[in-house]
């Protein structure tokens, strides 16, 4: 297995780790404070926060992979699957601007991986 692929895996776990945790570990890491989460810009119908985070998780596992589609499938899966999770996450709360986030980084990096592969091409 690659490096990359392993790197990947490892990332894809913590970001479970850091999704799941009832209550936010880069709050405290941040701000000594679990109940307070860092924002990195401002919200509009979305939480940004969730477009960066699976834009950067899915733009690296789409590099990393060679079946786009099956990767695909999972990032669109994990990003619906991780935000209902918050119904029964202690300390956490489903919105649906965190789902809406969560899909739009998804295919955001969709789209750049595909401008990418047709501009490869050219």
């Amino acid at each position: 297995m690659k490096i990359t692929k392993i790197f990947f895996h490892i990332i894809n776990l913590i970001f479970l780790l850091f999704y799941l945790y009832p209550g936010s570990i880069l709050g405290f890491l941040v701000y000594g404070n679990l109940g307070k989460q860092p924002q990195v810009t401002p919200d509009f119908y979305f939480s940004s926060n969730h477009v960066y985070a699976f834009m950067l998780l899915s733009l690296f596992g789409m590099i990393c992979h060679i079946n786009k589609k099956k990767i695909i499938f999972y990032f669109i899966f994990i990003s619906i699957f991780l935000e209902l999770t918050h119904l029964i996450v202690p300390n956490r709360s489903f919105q649906f601007g965190d789902l809406f986030g969560n899909i739009l980084g998804v295919l955001i990096s969709i789209l750049i991986i595909k401008i990418y592969d047709y501009l490869e091409k050219k």
